[in-house]
């Protein structure tokens, strides 16, 4: 039985944080560009992948100031260019060759309304928390990810474990159909295993710890 349901604690963390409007994209550029912002979503999204999203951002300014952030762009360039222009996030010479494949693969930016999750899968360089997130996020498409923090933080908030799916499952589940609650809820996870449920975690100044399984056997 869970202490309080999936939902109430979305909301407990909307209230607390407020709407995190993820993907952050910078759609004064793609306007100003006649840039696709999905496209961007789409490159951040392999960029984040075993690095911090500083790093990221990094990367996107190298790509907007020496280049064009889309996905022809991407396409065009050299792949000593675009590693240079990547370096930043880490792993640059292995997600120079992952963004030029997906690239080539969302050509155009449109094939994201019809594209399936298996098929996002069978894509080099493509696992289930970056296909989920570009399907999210770039194509409104209603599906969770889960990533470490999320992992994290319902091992200690409701001592539930389980792969990728059964994870994936279990939120999708518990919440409405809504395409901007699951967006919501996995900024918001984020956003609060980085202040409180860290790595080593903030226990005693978290307002959830009168809910959270771990916090409360730590007491």
């Amino acid at each position: 039985m869970l202490r309080i349901s999936l939902h109430r604690l979305y909301l407990i963390l909307l209230e607390a944080y407020g709407y995190q409007n993820w993907w952050p994209v910078d759609e004064h550029y793609h306007k100003s560009k006649g840039t696709d912002p999905r496209d961007e979503i789409i490159i951040g999204a392999i960029l984040t992948q075993n690095t911090a999203w500083k790093n990221v951002e990094k990367a996107l300014e190298n790509i907007k100031r020496d280049g064009e952030l889309s996905l022809r762009f991407i396409r065009e360039v050299s792949h000593e260019e675009l590693a240079r222009l990547i370096k930043p996030s880490g792993f640059y010479k292995l997600k120079t060759e992952r963004l030029k494949h997906v690239a080539n693969f969302f050509n155009p930016t449109d094939v994201l309304r019809k594209v399936g999750r298996e098929e996002l899968l069978k894509l080099k360089g493509i696992g289930k928390e970056t296909a989920d997130a570009i399907l999210l996020y770039a194509g409104n498409r209603l599906t969770f990810v889960v990533d470490a923090y999320t992992i994290r933080l319902f091992k200690r908030f409701y001592n539930i474990q389980g792969d990728y799916d059964q994870l994936k499952a279990f939120v999708e589940d518990s919440l409405p159909k809504d395409i901007t609650i699951y967006k919501e809820f996995h900024a918001l996870i984020d956003n609060h295993a980085k202040i409180y449920c860290r790595s080593t975690p903030r226990c005693r100044e978290c307002f959830l710890k009168d809910y959270c399984i771990s916090a409360i056997q730590s007491f």
